[in-house]
């Protein structure tokens, strides 16, 4: 059996923001197969257009169109294309000063090879079959040696604003368990709690750490825990976000197990949010045993033991 445990994990949530007057602007040219730009007090065409003015700090409003052809300025070449990125098949980033601007917009340029784009190549925009706002509205450049230079003209009416962007935003990494860790997940999977003690200050931990946080002795005393134990602090949530599993209100509180010397979060339910109280004694609701794994889901919750309340002594050291 290997020593330690580890699993992939996955962080994500929706980004949302307003996109202002400016960024809302090329936003919605975007979404209507056009360029905007904006034209800075030194006479320089910025896509996409700053929000501020770079020499007066001025709020710009002087916006022009550009043409969606330019020309290439700088490249690198990316060979192994991560989930997220434009192009799921290899491409180049470029660096493109689209026709009418002055300074260049970095998007990806689709080419078979490396020996297919250079500096000073031609390209134009390919656009997205659907629009709605957003960067991803180019769906990349692609090579147009043959495209007309095109120049800045004066920006006509664009439609209705866009004023909000969503953005997905990801995170997957490889989550590395350290042997006490691993000891406890075991555990878990075998329906029991452990944690360590230290051997100085006699402290019990749980979940288990490789040393005391109060006087850094490593613990390696193993010791099985009671599946009762106290509410010392808790919230009550009660605003939907992306992913919940349980509907709101719900309670979120720090659980102080009988015989450790430190809390941990858990879900308390199996009564209204608003009766959890501090002292609270709850016992330990394990999932069936067929959906059980090695983490700690495997207890679903905490409920109510039915047991008086825990003296405020014993647990307010962990408020």
């Amino acid at each position: 059996m290997s020593r330690t445990l580890s699993a992939p994990v996955t962080v994500a949530f929706d980004y949302t923001r307003s996109t202002g007057p400016v960024l809302g602007r090329f936003l919605t040219g975007l979404r209507e197969g056009r360029v905007v730009g904006g034209r800075t007090s030194e006479g320089r065409v910025v896509v996409p257009p700053p929000e501020y003015d770079p020499v007066t700090h001025r709020q710009l409003d002087d916006f022009v169109e550009v043409a969606d052809t330019g020309t290439v300025t700088s490249w690198s070449w990316v060979p192994e294309p991560v989930a997220g990125q434009p192009l799921d098949r290899p491409f180049a980033f470029v660096l493109v000063t689209l026709d009418g601007a002055d300074a260049p917009l970095v998007h990806a340029l689709d080419v078979g090879s490396p020996a297919e784009v250079r500096t000073g190549m031609r390209v134009r925009v390919r656009w997205a079959e659907e629009r709605v706002g957003a960067i991803t509205d180019i769906s990349c450049f692609e090579p147009a040696e043959d495209a007309a230079t095109g120049s800045a003209t004066e920006l006509g009416d664009l439609g209705e604003p866009v004023t909000g962007v969503v953005t997905p935003v990801e995170l997957d990494y490889q989550y590395a368990a350290s042997p006490e860790e691993s000891s406890f997940y075991r555990a878990i999977a075998e329906g029991r709690i452990i944690g360590q003690r230290c051997p100085t200050c006699g402290k019990v931990y749980v979940p288990p750490r490789s040393a005391c946080p109060a006087d850094g002795t490593p613990t390696t005393d193993e010791v099985e825990l009671s599946q009762t134990g106290t509410v010392t602090t808790f919230c009550i949530v009660n605003v939907p976000f992306l992913g919940q599993r349980i509907k709101p209100p719900y309670v979120s509180a720090y659980v102080l197990l009988d015989g450790a010397d430190i809390a941990f979060l858990h879900l308390i339910l199996d009564l209204p949010a608003e009766e959890v109280r501090m002292g609270m004694r709850v016992e330990a609701v394990w999932k069936p045993r067929e959906e059980w794994g090695t983490t700690i889901e495997n207890i679903s919750h905490f409920r109510p033991t039915g047991e008086p309340d825990a003296d405020y002594d014993t647990y307010k050291h962990h408020l």
